[in-house]
């Protein structure tokens, strides 16, 4: 990669925030009806499938060379559910490399990991995050829309930890009076584990979730509770922009984390681009537009980060700011388009 080109081009957005992370769906598909996302009784069984409508590997190394080339040194696989794309791991490798990508995780349901664990270890694949809402059988099947065994996630989670995945991070979307029984639950499994439970506030991501604040368990709460069962410490983040708030169990039971866009809004830092499978920017979780790659795409990778560069500098999306200071457009991407 020309170096001096890439430095002279990384665009920074009307806030001043630079473009670092690529969050990438490779398929709309998924085999989950999670209500929070994709619920049976709003998405056809069928969505998603059809190949045609969707990136080939082609399209997508020369996107993801293409935001490389100003600035994106992360990136993220997502869905739908990802291990549903047919040749992930040959993609993955590709993928990761390219010149400037440090970093490729995957973001899974999990219930088809253990079959594709090691393939995707080899291929290049650097971290894993697989999303879990409970641990007890028959309300992990309803969540999942009737259709997700809670011994196939575990199973694929601890074949990817055998295949050298020492630190997966397991994501649970917590809602009162549904699943905030299953906190403690959660922590008694995986402490210890060297994997790091991270609850997310319950959000109004999409249109066809019937979002109720009523529903948002704010992080505070349940760092409480927690608290007052294992006590927790305060650590320092990873980097400028993380999401998450990270807590270490004192007795060094390991790390968990808090994702809290509803209770402390973290827009100020946000540096991740969202692109779907059918090639859409979409520059916030919370957009009500996307802008189509696809014919920026067709002309080369130069033209696709010309494009993205000129879209993220005229960027100042920061609704969960202003969710609680006004009420901005209820029109919002669907969470299955670009993987939360």
């Amino acid at each position: 990669m020309n170096a001096v080109l890439r430095q002279a081009s990384l665009p920074h957005d009307v806030l001043g925030r630079p473009l670092r992370e690529l969050r990438l769906s490779v398929i709309e598909a998924c085999n989950f009806r999670c209500p929070y996302c994709m619920p049976a009784d709003r998405i056809a069984d069928d969505h998603g499938l059809d190949a045609a409508l969707r990136m080939n590997f082609d399209e997508i190394e020369t996107m993801v060379r293409a935001f490389a080339r100003i600035g994106v040194g992360k990136l993220r696989l997502t869905g739908g559910e990802p291990l549903l794309r047919k040749g992930l791991p040959d993609l993955v490798h590709r993928l990761a490399a390219i010149a400037g990508i440090d970093d490729v995780a995957l973001t899974t349901n999990g219930s088809l990991l253990a079959r594709q664990a090691t393939a995707l270890r080899q291929a290049g694949l650097t971290r894993l995050t697989v999303s879990l809402d409970a641990l007890e059988p028959a309300l992990f099947r309803g969540l999942s829309g009737g259709r997700g065994d809670i011994r196939d996630v575990l199973t694929g989670i601890a074949a990817a930890h055998a295949t050298g995945f020492a630190s997966i991070k397991i994501n649970c979307v917590v809602q009162r009076g549904v699943n905030d029984d299953q906190v403690m639950p959660l922590l008694e499994h995986f402490r210890g584990s060297g994997h790091v439970v991270r609850f997310i506030e319950y959000m109004d991501v999409g249109t066809c979730n019937g979002w109720d604040a009523c529903r948002v368990v704010p992080s505070a709460e349940l760092r409480d509770r927690i608290h007052a069962r294992w006590p927790l410490q305060s650590l320092d983040a990873h980097y400028r922009g993380e999401v998450a708030s990270r807590y270490g169990f004192v007795d060094g039971g390991g790390e968990i984390g808090f994702v809290s866009s509803i209770s402390a809004p973290f827009c100020g830092d946000c540096h991740r681009a969202r692109v779907s499978a059918a090639g859409k920017l979409y520059t916030c979780l919370f957009a009500g537009d996307g802008h189509d790659l696809r014919p920026a795409l067709r002309n080369g990778e130069l033209a696709v980060a010309e494009h993205v560069s000129q879209l993220w500098s005229g960027r100042s999306d920061r609704y969960s700011e202003l969710r609680g200071i006004e009420k901005p457009s209820r029109k919002h991407v669907e969470m299955f388009l670009v993987g939360g």
